[in-house]
C-alpha cells in the first residue's frame, strides 16, 4: 500500500484550530488508513492507503471539518515527492530552519509574485505546487506577505527532510 504524507493547514498554529496528534491519528485510523504515524504537533501525519492522494485529502479534510467545525485544508505528498522538494530547495546558504516550503494543492497563478511584500530581504522561488521562502531574519516577526501562499501550509526544510525520511522508511 502506498504511503501518503498529509500536511494540514492552520492546525495548532497560533491557536487557530487545536487538534491533538492522538485525535488526528484516531481520525485517520477511523477513515481506514493503516500504519498511521504523526510527526510533531503541527499537523503532519503519515499513513498507508490504496486510495489516491486526492481521495485521502478529501476524506481527511471532511473528517476534520466534522471535528473542528471547518475544513483546515490538507495537502498530500509522497516520500519521494518530499525528498525531491527538499533536494531542489533554492537558497543554498539559507539555514534549513529559515527556509520554508509552502505546500499548495495546485500551482499558484503565473502572477503569484506580483503582490509580494518582502521588507526584510526575504527571498521567494516557486516550483510547481510549492513556494520556497527564505526568511533571513526568521519568520516570527517578519512582515512578509504573499497572498498566493495563503491557501497553503508551510514547513521548514528540516521538517520536510524528516517527513521524507519517515515516509521513505515506511515504504521499505
Amino acid at each position: 500500500m502506498p504511503v501518503h504524507v498529509a500536511l494540514l493547514r492552520a492546525v495548532n498554529v497560533g491557536g487557530t484550530s487545536s487538534l491533538s496528534m492522538a485525535d488526528l491519528k484516531g481520525i485517520c485510523e477511523g477513515l481506514g488508513f493503516a500504519d498511521v504515524k504523526t510527526y510533531i504537533q503541527s499537523g503532519n501525519v503519515l499513513f498507508r492507503s490504496d486510495r489516491s492522494a486526492g481521495d485521502v485529502a478529501t476524506m481527511l479534510d471532511d473528517a476534520l471539518r466534522e471535528k473542528l467545525g471547518k475544513a483546515p485544508g490538507v495537502m498530500i505528498r509522497t516520500g519521494a515527492q518530499l525528498q525531491a522538494i527538499a533536494d531542489r530547495a533554492p537558497f543554498p546558504d539559507a539555514k534549513p530552519n529559515l527556509l520554508h516550503v509552502v505546500f499548495l494543492s495546485d500551482p499558484p497563478p503565473a502572477d503569484a509574485l506580483d503582490r509580494l511584500v518582502a521588507p526584510d530581504g526575504e527571498e521567494v522561488e516557486i516550483a510547481g505546487s510549492e513556494i520556497y521562502i527564505h526568511f533571513p531574519n526568521g519568520s516570527g516577526r517578519s512582515k512578509f506577505k504573499l497572498p498566493a501562499a495563503k491557501p497553503g501550509t508551510a514547513r521548514n526544510l528540516n521538517t520536510v527532510r524528516k517527513l521524507a525520511d519517515l515516509a521513505l522508511d515506511m515504504e521499505r
